[in-house]
């Protein structure tokens, strides 16, 4: 019982020195000091898919702000009684579910789950390496990757992002911060490394 009560107050302890402070999920400098794991995870997807860093960062910040279990508004009936969601997307990357499962059976990845950092960023880079063999986008094409994660490849071929004013603004708005992300780590000490491969 002692052992217990000595455990207890150890976990105690050590939970009250831990702080949680709010990260500043547009500063790519902050996100890797508060998650050195994630800077790890983005670069070896980087160096898997050939996606930037920079890339895989702001399409997680538009789709879920990093929250590991962001999913979409319920529409509502008659403005006020919750209803089913827009869409199946889920977690980090808003991948929906069956592109999800599509990614899972093209990878190997069966145990693969979108409230996992490492599998969202390796689905980013697989997803836009599947987009730069179909549409031949380059890259490090940020605003048309964009169009085509959000309307799929198919969608994309067909241009409906066109009728979609506030989606091109949008792609806009992913294109600008991965460019700001990538003048953050540039300027950064997490840079300093000449291991990098950001």
């Amino acid at each position: 019982m002692k052992k217990i009560h000595l455990i207890f107050f150890i976990f105690l302890l050590i939970s009250s020195c831990v702080t949680s402070r709010n990260i500043n999920i547009s500063d790519a400098c902050d996100i890797f000091k508060s998650n050195p794991q994630w800077r790890i995870i983005t670069e070896n997807t980087k160096v898997k898919w050939g996606v930037p860093v920079t890339l895989q960062l702001a399409f997680i910040k538009q789709e879920s702000s990093f929250q590991k279990n962001a999913k979409p508004p319920r529409n509502k009936l008659f403005g006020v009684i919750p209803s089913k969601r827009a869409s199946s997307a889920y977690g980090y990357s808003q991948a929906l579910d069956g592109t999800w499962e599509d990614y899972k059976k093209s990878t190997g990845r069966i145990s693969a789950s979108r409230k996992n950092f490492r599998d969202a960023s390796d689905f980013i880079g697989w997803y836009i390496d599947g987009s730069y063999r179909l549409l031949k986008l380059p890259k490090t094409d940020v605003y048309n990757h964009y169009l085509a994660y959000h309307e799929g490849r198919g969608g994309f071929q067909k241009k409906t992002y066109n009728n979609k004013k506030w989606l091109l603004n949008v792609a806009k708005k992913v294109q600008s911060q991965a460019v700001a992300y990538t003048k953050q780590i540039n300027s950064c000490k997490l840079s300093k490394n000449k291991n990098s491969v950001l």
